[in-house]
């Protein structure tokens, strides 16, 4: 089965890894802490948080915003389910706004009139790699009092109107899961040019022990004493993955090339098929394409998706729209409520899309969805 994504792993990747087993430092240490500044370089200059997942950077930038009880937090709907659900698990109300039908990604209309006066962040989603359209999103959170989330899932590595992902907003969320467009097996970061929402990040990600003795409220208990001051949980990120987040971060040039060359490979294969549409790119964006995203326009998507399967090629879907899901059913959100994120899931197929991919396994998958809609073998 030929998979939709795959990691890829290099000599030079088993090395660092190994390297670190030689040391006193298995859990978090120094290769975490030349991982956050490796990702920095990337990221605009920016700190990084490195934690144990996207989902866990979710929850940690949630925190580190003081998302809570009694407020309100718009998020985009095309999205793995951890963009919402992060948010609700601190307390928050999650408000889904539609999105662009072109992109995918969060429309700042329907922002405009999802904000309440309890919003405390919205949250967008770079969609397939393609970054959100930050200037109006964060001009819309920060006149509502508000602070941008950048759900960077897809997209380290990519650029928006000349600026990196990682300085496009008040909070940007990595992950580093094995199809991502680096990997540390399991793994995330938290980036933000705020002193104090970093510090806020780092403080939930390590239990929210307070160390420092200017700042602890019973200084002389003793020279092993820690106190918390506010909850949070172990998210620390181990050494052993740190190190291969910071090797796979010399290639990270390399992926994203070789991902805009597959990713332009299967346009050029599709210009001439009605039945389908492309991936936009919109003027300003410079993606890092982790996705794939075609759209079949005729309502023959699952019979395309099953084909493919039975042929060998593991393409997915990507995403239910996450007020789908039962756990947000049972609250009470319906079906409609953002009618073109529900359009592009009904829509959308990923084909295969990582590094190693070679051009005959993309024109393979090519010919097989020619083949299917009627446009020869």
């Amino acid at each position: 089965m030929l998979p939709y994504g795959r990691q890829s792993i290099s000599d030079a990747d088993v090395e660092a890894v190994t390297a670190v087993l030689g040391t006193d430092w298995l859990t978090t240490g120094p290769a975490v802490t030349r991982f956050e500044e490796d990702l920095s370089a990337v990221c605009g200059g920016n700190p990084a948080v490195a934690v144990t997942s996207g989902t866990a950077a979710l929850h940690v930038a949630y925190a580190a915003a003081g998302v809570g009880p009694g407020q309100d937090v718009v998020v985009s709907p095309l999205t793995f389910v951890a963009t919402a659900s992060a948010a609700a698990l601190h307390g928050a109300r999650v408000i889904f706004a539609d999105v662009d039908a072109d992109t995918g990604n969060l429309d700042p209309a329907a922002v405009e009139m999802a904000l309440t006066p309890h919003t405390t962040v919205v949250a967008g989603v770079d969609y397939a790699g393609h970054p959100i359209d930050a200037d109006p999103l964060r001009t819309l959170a920060h006149d509502a009092g508000a602070l941008l989330l950048e759900d960077a899932a897809h997209s380290v590595g990519g650029t928006w109107q000349g600026r990196p992902v990682g300085a496009l907003a008040d909070l940007t969320t990595l992950s580093f899961f094995p199809t991502k467009n680096l990997t540390t097996a399991e793994g995330g970061a938290v980036v933000s040019p705020d002193p104090a929402l970093v510090e806020g990040a780092r403080s939930f990600r390590n239990h929210g022990l307070v160390r420092d003795r200017d700042r602890q409220r019973f200084p002389d208990e003793g020279p092993w004493h820690q106190e918390v001051h506010a909850f949070g949980l172990n998210y620390r990120l181990p050494d052993l993955l740190a190190a291969l987040g910071s090797s796979q971060l010399t290639r990270l040039a390399a992926f994203t090339k070789r991902r805009t060359e597959i990713h332009a490979r299967y346009d050029t294969a599709f210009a001439d098929v009605a039945e389908v549409r492309t991936p936009v790119t919109r003027g300003g964006a410079d993606p890092a394409w982790h996705l794939y995203p075609l759209r079949v326009l005729d309502g023959r998507r699952r019979e395309l998706f099953e084909f493919l399967r039975e042929q060998g090629i593991g393409v997915q879907v990507n995403y239910v729209p996450a007020y789908w899901h039962p756990v947000f059913a049972d609250l009470g959100y319906r079906r409609g409520l953002c009618p073109n994120a529900e359009q592009y899931y009904a829509q959308e197929i990923s084909l295969p899309l990582f590094p190693d991919l070679t051009d005959a396994d993309v024109d393979r998958v090519a010919g097989l969805v020619r083949e299917f809609l009627g446009y020869g073998g």
